[in-house]
């Protein structure tokens, strides 16, 4: 489990493919040296496995389904990427809950600094089918950042950004077009099953009542 508190970028050593599965790797001056091989680790808003683990880098594997489905199709040699390792059990709660589980891409539209201030507008547009887990104030994570929902308009968000996320994070370096990791909030997903399991229940008893039972 990660909370969406990016603690290190990191920059795409290399990739290299094998038979349809990629392998990572990513060099990054802090977290390596709190890796062990089979540590979580979130990358980009997805939880990997660490393979390999050096002083100065670090490799994870990749699925096929992982490459084509995260925003990791858009990755060469180079590209930042954000880190997070999973929360100790007896560390503070800072973010939401994530869980590094991608539910799909978003596409970045901007990142626009708002008038007369120093904070930033980030605009993504968000897959239809995951618009309706999204709300007003509510968490979204992107590329495994925890950030608050400012806006929504159709299946455009809008989210303010302060310049420290930005410094910390690889928000700066996306391009208009380019997808980003989305999970939304995981307490969405359960209130939705629980009230759709709640909605088929009743249908059963209206039903049962209607035959005669």
């Amino acid at each position: 489990m990660f909370t969406g508190l990016i603690e290190e970028v990191g920059r795409v050593a290399t990739i290299t493919e094998n038979q349809g599965q990629r392998r990572l790797s990513i060099s990054a001056a802090r977290l390596p040296h709190e890796l062990q091989i089979g540590n979580s680790i979130s990358v980009s808003g997805t939880c990997l496995t660490a393979v390999e683990v050096h002083p100065d880098s670090f490799a994870a594997d990749l699925a096929a389904e992982t490459w084509a489905r995260t925003s990791f199709s858009r990755i060469r040699q180079g590209a930042l990427v954000n880190l997070e390792l999973p929360m100790r059990a007896d560390g503070r709660f800072g973010g939401h809950l994530v869980q590094g589980h991608v539910d799909g891409t978003g596409k970045f539209l901007a990142l626009d600094p708002i008038p007369e201030g120093n904070d930033f507008w980030l605009r993504i547009e968000i897959p239809q089918d995951l618009e309706r887990y999204v709300v007003h104030k509510g968490s979204l994570s992107v590329e495994g950042i925890s950030l608050t929902v400012a806006k929504l308009e159709g299946n455009t968000v809008t989210i303010a950004i302060i310049p420290h996320t930005i410094e910390m994070t690889n928000l700066n370096s996306l391009r208009a077009g380019d997808p980003v990791n989305l999970e939304v909030d995981l307490v969405a997903k359960y209130v939705e099953k629980m009230l759709r399991g709640e909605t088929e229940s009743a249908l059963t008893v209206e039903r049962l009542m209607a035959e005669g039972f």
